[in-house]
């Protein structure tokens, strides 16, 4: 079974027992975080879509931890102008694993 999922304005595809990122959340590490906004819900047989979510569904996560993204190298020049800059960001992840799908 599988879902998709409006967690921060993004939306997943998530299954039961996968770890995903997400943008980061508020909650605490190792606590336990219920996502209402379920747009799809589906597997091998049927399929059933909200209009714009599914009433009375839930997918329920545990949250890992709290991480950075890798280096994005944001790099501008101007050639022949003695024009440079140089930014580099990371993002703020949130790492959870989805325990329940229902």
């Amino acid at each position: 079974m599988y879902a998709v999922v409006n967690i921060a304005g993004q939306q997943f595809k998530v299954f039961e027992n996968n770890s995903y990122y997400v943008p980061k959340l508020s909650n605490e590490p190792e606590s336990e975080i219920t996502f209402d906004d379920v747009l799809f819900l589906g597997d091998n047989k049927k399929i059933k879509v909200g209009r714009p979510s599914i009433k009375g569904a839930k997918v329920e996560a545990k949250i890992l931890e709290h991480l950075k993204d890798d280096k994005v190298i944001v790099f501008k020049k101007k050639r022949r102008k003695g024009y440079r800059k140089f930014n580099g960001h990371r993002q703020q992840l949130t790492k959870i694993q989805v325990t329940k799908i229902g």
